[in-house]
């Protein structure tokens, strides 16, 4: 009798043992689809962002290069002008062309400055963004541990 209690009774810690690991297992198989999840959402974030800020930089680059092309125009228009000026005119159409050019190099640079500031804006944005994907991925890493210790201790 003695033999069939002491039977019975490593049945049942067998089976708790049992249970305690199965709940466990089922804890950390959720947590680590929780977690793979929040990966697969800060690289998609990751990846946009990038390509935010790399459209934001060849934004840039393209005004960059317009705008030399504007101030090449703007230099031949005023070297074609001093070659077509008399003689005696030739120093006033060189002073105004130069004062041309002048004015283009300022609009330009003014142009580019702003593209470049929206492209180092585009930057810290994408920068902030996947700050924000990398601390929601920790913080659901976290939690996972935190609910595999929950199930761990309810046996």
């Amino acid at each position: 009798m003695n033999k069939i209690i002491a039977t019975l009774i490593a049945g049942l810690f067998a089976t708790a043992a049992f249970a305690q690991t199965s709940d466990v297992a089922k804890a950390q198989a959720d947590a680590n689809k929780d977690v793979a999840k929040a990966q697969q959402k800060e690289a998609k974030a990751d990846a946009k962002a990038d390509h935010k800020a790399n459209k934001a930089i060849a934004k840039a680059d393209k005004v960059h290069e317009e705008q030399q092309a504007k101030i090449g125009v703007e230099q031949a228009k005023a070297n074609e002008k001093v070659a077509k000026a008399d003689p005696e005119d030739k120093a006033k159409a060189e002073a105004k062309g130069d004062k041309n050019v002048a004015k283009a190099v300022e609009k330009a640079e003014k142009k580019s400055v702003k593209a470049d500031a929206k492209a180092i804006k585009a930057t810290v944005d994408a920068t902030e963004d996947k700050a924000l994907a990398a601390n929601k991925t920790a913080a659901t890493k976290a939690k996972a541990d935190a609910e595999v210790k929950e199930a761990a201790a309810k046996h």
